[in-house]
């Protein structure tokens, strides 16, 4: 199985060690988990968008740098509202900035993480470098 080194706070690490009694036992469970878990996520939210809410979701993800310190609906909330007020974001893809914005005040924390995890992999992922939007909503 492949290595991955991560960097964790000593409070996550006390806690990897409490809960799976060593930090390599519980890395090697909830590395996997959490991948899974964010693409279960991705497909259940892709039902609750239209093509244009997504479209413009991935957009206004442009340019963007998450923080684990910025995983909450608020951040995504902000971010959604700067992109369709100040670049009109929404008008370019066809989509409802209010009913945007009303299905996303829907979501917990987690949904919107996974959400914008999603949207900026698009730009930052090389392996969608030559990839059309249309084309990423289709593969994920």
């Amino acid at each position: 199985m492949p290595q991955v080194a991560a960097r964790i706070t000593t409070n996550h690490e006390q806690w990897l060690k409490e809960f799976f009694k060593t930090k390599s036992a519980g890395a090697e469970f909830i590395l996997p988990w959490a991948v899974d878990t964010f693409f279960r996520a991705i497909n259940n939210l892709k039902s609750m968008f239209s093509t244009a809410e997504l479209k413009t979701i991935i957009e206004a993800h442009r340019d963007i740098r998450l923080l684990p310190d910025q995983s909450r609906v608020a951040y995504l909330q902000l971010r959604l509202q700067d992109a369709c007020e100040l670049d009109l974001v929404h008008t370019k893809h066809g989509s409802s900035y209010s009913t945007l914005e009303a299905k996303i005040k829907k979501l917990d924390d987690t949904q919107a993480t996974a959400l914008m995890i999603w949207a900026t992999a698009y730009w930052v992922s090389k392996e969608y470098e030559d990839v059309s939007i249309d084309d990423y909503l289709k593969i994920h």
